[in-house]
């Protein structure tokens, strides 16, 4: 079902991925029944699911169907009532989630959205905002992404390809500070040829 399925269910794939649970259990449960009244309907639904996640895709009329759309629930830093009572979210649970995402006063709220997965996003007011490295007008060196090497002992080829760089460059490296690659736990590297190492 992909990994937007895993880390972000919408109500609709949860509904199904509770229903193939439920039809992978029964042939386990009753030995009576044979395994292909569990395994016929898990696939139909399984591709129910991806044909419907196809469609919404191409067709934003059906993904708001079946999905619904976001909900602005603060707007110029006002609690809009009515909207919140649409949704059946209390003042608790919304400073419940604020407080979650760092906020803790309705106050330094802008504007505050309830997404279709029931996430909030929020956008807190320009003054209660923290200043970035643009507004400072502070230039700051881009050490690119530090990735994992080496792992117990052993080379990481694919995180290795993410930064250009070898395993004749890591094994320079490793003689250099005269340490046996067995030895290392985690190496960690990033393009500008920054390293940390680890040793077991």
């Amino acid at each position: 079902m992909g990994k937007r399925q895993i880390s972000d269910l919408q109500p609709s794939e949860l509904v199904v991925t509770l229903l193939i649970a439920d039809l992978a259990s029964l042939p386990m449960e009753n030995n009576d029944k044979p395994i292909l009244s569990g395994i016929i309907p898990t696939l139909i639904l399984v591709s129910c699911e991806i044909l419907v996640s196809v469609i919404m895709m191409k067709n934003s009329f059906f993904r708001k169907l079946i999905c619904g759309s976001p909900v602005m629930v603060i707007e110029n830093g006002k609690i809009l009532r009515d909207k919140m009572m649409s949704l059946r979210i209390t003042t608790e649970d919304l400073c419940v989630q604020l407080r979650q995402l760092g906020v803790f006063s309705l106050e330094d709220v802008e504007y505050c959205i309830v997404e279709t997965n029931g996430k909030l996003s929020v956008l807190q007011k320009p003054e209660k905002r923290n200043p970035t490295a643009e507004d400072m007008a502070v230039n700051i060196k881009d050490d690119g992404l530090e990735v994992v090497v080496i792992n117990d002992g052993k080379y990481l080829n694919s995180s290795m390809k993410i930064n250009n760089t070898s395993v004749k460059e890591i094994e320079k490296i490793i003689n250099k500070e005269k340490i046996r690659l067995s030895d290392i736990f985690i190496m960690t590297f990033n393009k500008n040829g920054e390293y940390n190492i680890i040793k077991k």
